[in-house]
């Protein structure tokens, strides 16, 4: 490993608290109790994403009391600052799920600038829904000052009927109450137990996925990813974390030391052996953009093609993180993948060893039933695949379940948007066979690319998962499971073959052979996209017009810039 060149510790906090020139600077952080000690020692931002907002995030701000505490113990000065969270639970299936994908770069817009303007020398952020994550790693690869993330962590599940749940199960029990097979008072009874305390949602969904794909890069500490929230040794690991960052600020360890090439194919191959949400390869695409390392969805599909499917939990198995937790976390899925060769051994992490260093030192459970072993996994290849076609030209990717079905071909039941198709799951208009088509829900469409778990979660909960398909250039909630294609690009909204499709168009949604078709041919396409005219914006003013302005395609990560 390369000696890293040794960094002044205030390499940038000096130019606000040196010479003389600088009185006014000091004398207004004076003001908030810093004496000469703390003026002269590394300033360090705690960033996070605290509020009233979620349960993911409920708890967030007490976390960062305990990173100061750490950061002070090893001689810092912390500098405590909050940013936006949008909860992607709540507002699911609403309009208000348009900013979720926005509050990705306003977190990262917010915390690059917070650390420009007051020179902070190093960052540490904690998140906890499923935007912070990514929006935290993309300020860190922007402003490359040393930096590490910790993960608020995950919720414990809830008790109903002797069994656990958790907020997966609330979206499908609406869909089983709209079939009839769940009485109202039911459904109650669940809403009121379903989430039991503070954390992120409980299963491999979204956040967790991210907080493990964060652990295999490298960017958080050890064991970091499984914690749950509620649990003594997270406010333990909030004070190790601020003595890391003084560790990292010693050692002149910066994000793009982490960040390479061969750290993000560990998160992929992470994800992809776990079975994760789709939306990491959205977030992992936007992260390694921001720190110059070149990733495209056809790494993610050949990565996939040689990692086998080892993780046994929710939304398609039967455990959830805090589970995973118990038996050693996501080190426990990394140790036979580094063993077989499927991992870089050798990449850095923020706590100075390198990733085969941690896990070997990691204490697992071998006897369990969370992690599969490699020579018996639950499918070969890992649980995305990227699908193309004359539908998505780009690319669309489907999340691939062992026993779900893979193929599909029906008519299309076409909408131009969630609610549209929301409704008609609710009248119980989608049949079997049916092939549901979501699109102007993109980017720049929605714009935000919506999540669509309230649907795919209805269809589930009608009986439907096994029998109906569903193609949208939106995303999916790391709580669906099914046949479903999500970040079909390019997008309706700037006329990609999705726009031109009609009810009744015969489609193939093929998770095996990586295809992604319409039965129409390229005559009777070109013809129907000169008749197509681009609807008008959804917003005209505002943060979620000037973003449908800037974002780019979701095959390139749905960045602004």
């Amino acid at each position: 490993m390369a000696v890293k060149a040794k960094l002044n510790l205030k390499h940038r906090s000096r130019e606000i608290t040196e010479g003389h020139e600088r009185a006014p600077a000091r004398s207004m952080l004076r003001a908030m109790g810093l004496d000469d000690a703390a003026l002269g020692r590394p300033f360090i931002g705690v960033a996070h994403m605290g509020g009233d907002i979620t349960p993911c995030n409920f708890h967030l701000g007490r976390l960062a009391d305990r990173v100061k505490e750490g950061v002070r113990a090893a001689r810092g000065t912390p500098f405590e600052f909050s940013t936006i969270t949008v909860s992607d639970g709540i507002s699911m299936g609403t309009e208000g799920m348009k900013a979720s994908l926005v509050s990705r770069e306003v977190i990262a817009d917010s915390i690059e600038l917070v650390a420009r303007g007051a020179w902070f020398d190093g960052l540490i952020v904690i998140g906890g829904c499923d935007k912070n994550m990514p929006g935290a790693l993309m300020a860190m690869a922007r402003l490359n000052i040393p930096s590490l993330f910790l993960y608020g962590g995950t919720i414990l599940p809830g008790r109903y009927k002797g069994k656990d749940i958790n907020i997966q199960d609330m979206f499908e029990a609406v869909g089983a109450y709209s079939r009839g097979s769940l009485s109202l008072q039911e459904l109650q009874a669940m809403e009121r137990v379903a989430c039991p305390a503070e954390g992120s949602c409980a299963g491999l969904f979204t956040a967790n996925t991210m907080s493990s794909a964060i652990e295999a890069l490298g960017m958080s500490l050890p064991g970091d990813a499984s914690i749950p929230a509620v649990d003594p040794r997270k406010a333990e690991e909030c004070q190790r974390a601020g003595r890391a960052a003084l560790g990292l600020l010693e050692r002149g360890v910066r994000p793009r030391d982490v960040l390479t090439r061969e750290a993000f194919e560990n998160a992929i191959t992470v994800v992809l052996a776990m079975g994760g949400s789709t939306n990491a390869v959205l977030h992992l695409l936007a992260i390694a953009h921001e720190a110059g390392v070149s990733l495209t969805l056809d790494d993610f599909d050949r990565i996939s093609r040689r990692t086998p499917y080892i993780g046994n939990m929710r939304p398609s198995g039967k455990y959830v993180m805090a589970d995973l937790d118990k038996v050693g976390g996501v080190a426990l899925v990394m140790k036979p993948l580094l063993q077989a060769g499927l991992l870089h051994g050798d990449a850095l992490t923020v706590n100075g060893k390198t990733l085969r260093e941690n896990v070997e030192q990691a204490q697992v459970v071998e006897d369990q039933e969370i992690v599969y072993p490699l020579e018996r996994p639950r499918a070969p290849t890992g649980g995305l695949v990227v699908v193309k076609g004359n539908l998505a030209p780009e690319g669309g990717v489907i999340k691939v379940t062992e026993g779900q079905h893979l193929q599909q071909r029906g008519p299309a039941r076409v909408f131009d948007k969630e609610e549209e198709a929301f409704a008609a799951v609710q009248r119980r208009e989608i049949k079997a066979g049916d092939v549901v088509v979501i699109r102007y829900e993109g980017p720049k469409g929605g714009p935000g690319m919506r999540e669509m778990l309230a649907v795919t979660a209805a269809l589930v909960g009608q009986g439907l998962g096994a029998q109906v398909a569903l193609v949208t250039d939106g995303r999916f909630s790391g709580a669906t499971h099914g046949l479903m294609a999500g970040h079909v690009a390019p997008e309706a909204a700037v006329g990609g073959p999705i726009a031109l499709l009609r009810d009744g168009d015969t489609i193939t949604v093929d998770a095996v052979n990586r295809k992604l078709e319409a039965e129409v041919s390229r005559d009777e396409l070109r013809g129907r996209k000169k008749e197509w005219k681009a609807p008008p914006p959804n917003y005209a003013t505002g943060a979620l017009a000037k973003y449908a302005k800037l974002v780019g395609s979701a095959a390139q990560g749905a960045v602004t810039g």
